[in-house]
């Protein structure tokens, strides 16, 4: 996967928008951060994910998920985009996107 795969994916979703964090690539959503790229282009910022099933994904698939110590005491996991399938990556982004819209957003989505 790469990030304008992600992106195709993501701007299906209604509110997510392209943007930029930190001089990458990001995709926002009521201009708050769904996912950014990091600057060596293959690892996306997942925010959202809880602390314990970070630990859990890591373990389980240490080639997709890691993090570093700068994001250590908050819910984000890295993922390598190269290593990662959509299958894995949409229903993260996804669960973060409905964190994220409207309630309204989420009601059409979840109606279409």
């Amino acid at each position: 996967m790469t990030f304008d795969d992600v992106r195709t994916f993501a701007l299906l979703w209604p509110e997510v928008e392209d943007g930029t964090s930190y001089g990458t690539p990001a995709l926002k959503v009521r201009k708050k951060l769904l996912a950014r790229l990091r600057e060596d282009n293959d690892s996306l910022v997942m925010f959202g994910v809880p602390l314990d099933e970070r630990e859990m994904r890591i373990e389980r698939q240490p080639k997709i998920f890691y993090f570093t110590d700068h994001y250590r005491d908050y819910p984000i996991v890295l993922i390598r985009l190269s290593k990662a399938k959509r299958a894995i990556v949409e229903p993260l982004l996804r669960r973060h996107w409905r964190t994220l819209a409207s309630k309204k957003a989420v009601k059409a989505y979840d109606e279409s």
